[in-house]
């Protein structure tokens, strides 16, 4: 088990698959000066295949596939089904915005899927591209029909953003209430080089359910299981769906984080507002490489893991991190 000095226990990796993606979202990628990582320096398939094995020894419940977008990357839904054929018990979901989807819900279902968290942060066709810089709102919108239609669950994410998406509350509202979806608001962090973040455009989480309140009466609901996320989720009354706020900045959970994140060139990050990265890819390319080095590494990174709402506070007037949101798998 993966136990970190202030008691927190390690059940949840998410990987990136790519650092690629269709999509130049506002709050995510730098507006120019961008180069992909090459082919070279992403792991392979087989190399996160390995990793996950390393990761279900050292206690591992549940992985989340993220981007950049995963489905930019051929061959990603065969390597999520020999996931879910090796671990039928892991708790294996994706992170996706949507986009590429199309024609793939029912191989997605049979490779073990069950639940998508789908990125989309405007109901507005014509905002959807100011925001993601492509005219894409029809397909996510499809693709959230098919994925309901086909019976997988959706969690809609939707980054907060003041004076851009706040005046679209009371729709998104009635999106959970009438296609039984959960509607998460994530507060935009200081992360990445060439964000767009500034206080100007910061919309806390508080202020969010204060503003649905108005509209809907809403009754907290706990999550079940220590591998949840670290959302507050918010029944809403006369409806199947929900709202739910992730507060990373106005009120952070680092006291329960359960998590580490692996980018997709091979870099472990045990928190996201730390620069400080182990390298777990040299490892698994040394042909003479053991379990035991990469267990060993996890175990250091863990014990070495931050209170990253320390680091928030120390660089609050500075970006956190180097690295894009894209880069990082979010």
């Amino acid at each position: 088990m993966l136990i970190d000095s202030h008691g927190r226990k390690v059940s949840y990796l998410r990987l990136s698959i790519t650092d690629r993606c269709n999509l130049r979202c506002l709050y995510c990628r730098p507006p120019s000066d961008w180069t992909f990582l090459s082919h070279e320096q992403i792991l392979s398939f087989e190399e996160m295949f390995e990793l996950v094995d390393v990761a279900n020894v050292a206690g591992v419940e549940k992985v989340r596939l993220t981007g950049g977008e995963p489905f930019a990357r051929k061959g990603f839904i065969p390597f999520v089904g020999r996931l879910h054929a090796k671990y039928p018990a892991l708790d294996l979901r994706i992170t996706t915005n949507g986009t590429l989807l199309a024609g793939r819900i029912d191989e997605i279902r049979e490779a073990g899927i069950s639940c998508l968290n789908i990125s989309l942060d405007t109901l507005q066709p014509r905002k959807f591209q100011e925001i993601t810089g492509v005219d894409g709102y029809d397909l996510v919108r499809a693709s959230i029909d098919a994925c309901l239609k086909a019976g997988l669950r959706v969690k809609v994410n939707v980054v907060a953003l003041k004076g851009i998406n706040d005046d679209e509350l009371p729709g998104f509202v009635d999106f959970a209430r009438t296609c039984g979806i959960d509607v998460r608001f994530i507060e935009f962090m200081p992360i990445g080089y060439q964000s767009r973040w500034s206080r100007d455009n910061y919309w806390p989480s508080q202020e969010i359910i204060s503003e649905v309140e108005k509209l809907v009466p809403l009754e907290e609901v706990l999550e079940a299981s220590r591998n949840s996320g670290p959302a507050r989720m918010y029944g809403i009354a006369g409806g199947s769906g929900r709202i739910g706020v992730i507060s990373a900045v106005s009120n952070h959970f680092c006291e329960s984080c359960n998590r580490f994140r692996v980018t997709s060139d091979g870099k472990l990050r045990t928190c996201l507002f730390s620069d400080k990265e182990y390298d777990v890819r040299s490892i698994l390319r040394n042909p003479n490489h053991t379990t035991r080095e990469l267990l060993d590494l996890f175990d250091r990174a863990n014990r070495e893991k931050p209170m990253g709402y320390r680091l928030l506070q120390e660089r609050e007037k500075n970006q956190v991190c180097e690295r894009s949101m894209t880069a990082i798998g979010g």
